[in-house]
């Protein structure tokens, strides 16, 4: 521990984000960085702890989910390397549990944070942006190629469907350890959650191609544009590679089954949040006028609907509301709710921060779901909303609410079906193993929809379950 009293010479001071007013006006990435000094200040302030929270583990305690990294990250250690200026050592440390630190250091919630000793009765550690400053370095000089290289080959190949978090975690694992790896993805560009689910403003898609291309320098392929079960069988993956692994998600979005949903200007928040993606790529980061005048409403409220809040913002919608099926959480921690769980307290995300700045009136309405739409001419122009009670619609309390485009982010049940059901996979395992030899399922596709830290625990888990089994027999 290099300043055992960092935490009370040094003031938390996060990365600086530009200004809403700024920021509004087009998709460009929205956080700076700190100079390299105060950077080094702030790692300081980690406190090297007996037990340090932050990384002892995502689990449950008296039935209640207790907070902390599930990735195994050596926190405290790299904290301290970056204080020292050893940002090498630091980077060797941090790429040891997660490989994709470009991702997680801008879009994780940070449950580490959250669990943070310090934060029990301050700010705690500013490790995402620690962690983010790592990772920059390991690109800048070129660490992050250099890690990746294999030491020998051993010509065992290994096929993974789907290049999103998981798939990319488990792949970067596999290819050091020398296996030939492949990753098909049916999109046309690699990347998946990480390239379509999550707008550019959080996680900008030069970052995400730079980690494909050194992937493709140390020698993992990918095949774009292609649909496993369709342009190619699961019979043929089976015969080519060694080993299978399922990485496809949980895509299957939860829906409103209601009335006039065929309706258009209804769509799935990931339908959005893609199609909005690739303007960007086709266009640039320039704000578009394409929501301008529209009444827009959100369904939904996690994550991905203040995505789609932030997104509808930048294309120039002033009428935004959000429809939040929960009751509005207390704005101070219960006594019911103790450090270190993951604090539920009511608070804006930088979505409904913009929103704010355009709009008039109330942006979000608590415990309140949409059950139906009305449309003119084949288009939407209504939304049947209701009062909801234990996630539930309440007979009885149906409204009509203007809405001109409408976004469903509701969240997702699980997979799609159709390459699982395309391996013939009627049981996962925790070992990552299925029903079937030879073929693995890890990420959200095995464990439900999650954060993308675990999906990269996930990934360099199976990774190494399918390592073991070739040492075993090929």
């Amino acid at each position: 521990m290099a300043d055992p009293f960092g935490f009370l010479k040094y003031p938390r001071v996060d990365n600086p984000t530009r200004s809403v007013e700024d920021r509004i006006k087009d998709f460009a990435e929205m956080q700076n960085s700190l100079s390299d000094e105060e950077r080094r200040k702030q790692a300081a302030r980690c406190m090297n702890c007996g037990v340090p929270h932050c990384h002892a583990g995502f689990f449950y305690a008296g039935g209640k989910a207790v907070s902390g990294c599930p990735n195994d990250n050596l926190i405290p250690e790299w904290n301290d390397l970056v204080y020292r200026s050893e940002d090498k050592r630091a980077f060797e440390r941090l790429t040891k549990t997660n490989p994709l630190p470009e991702f997680t250091g801008r879009v994780c919630p940070a449950p580490c944070e959250a669990a943070c000793n310090e934060a029990l009765h301050g700010k705690g550690i500013t490790i995402k942006d620690n962690e983010k400053f790592i990772i920059e370095q390991g690109f800048k000089f070129d660490w992050v190629r250099e890690s990746g290289m294999p030491l020998h080959r051993n010509g065992i190949k290994i096929a993974i469907v789907g290049s999103g978090p998981t798939g990319l975690s488990a792949a970067w694992q596999l290819n050091k350890y020398g296996y030939d790896v492949t990753v098909f993805e049916r999109d046309d560009r690699p990347g998946g959650l990480a390239m379509y689910g999550i707008p550019n403003m959080k996680l900008p898609k030069d970052i995400v191609a730079r980690r494909i291309q050194v992937m493709k320098d140390v020698g993992i392929k990918f095949v774009v544009n292609t649909n496993v079960g369709v342009d190619i069988t699961a019979d043929e993956l089976k015969e080519s590679f060694a080993r299978v692994l399922l990485t496809v998600g949980a895509r299957q979005a939860r829906d409103i089954n209601g009335e006039g949903r065929e309706l258009k200007g209804i769509m799935q928040a990931l339908d959005y949040l893609t199609l909005a993606t690739k303007e960007v790529l086709h266009d640039g980061v320039a704000a578009s006028k394409k929501l301008a005048g529209k009444k827009v409403l959100i369904v939904g409220g996690g994550d991905t609907a203040t995505d789609c809040i932030a997104t509808a913002v930048r294309q120039g919608a002033t009428d935004i509301k959000q429809l939040e099926i929960s009751r509005q959480p207390p704005l101070k921690r219960l006594s019911s709710n103790p450090w270190p769980e993951w604090p539920i307290v009511s608070k804006k995300g930088y979505g409904q921060k913009e929103a704010d700045s355009v709009i008039n009136g109330d942006l979000t309405i608590y415990e309140t779901t949409a059950t139906g739409f009305k449309g003119r001419g084949g288009k939407i122009k209504k939304a049947v909303i209701s009062k909801a009670r234990l996630y539930k619609p309440v007979p009885g309390t149906e409204r009509e609410l203007d809405a001109d485009f409408v976004v469903i982010a509701l969240g997702f049940t699980g997979a799609e079906r159709s390459v699982i059901d395309a391996f013939d996979i009627t049981e996962m395992n925790k070992d990552f193993t299925t029903d079937q030899e030879r073929v693995y399922v890890a990420g959200d596709a095995r464990r439900g929809a999650s954060l993308v830290i675990w999906g990269i625990y996930e990934g360099r888990m199976a990774a190494d379950m399918i390592d073991q089994s070739c040492q075993v027999k090929v």
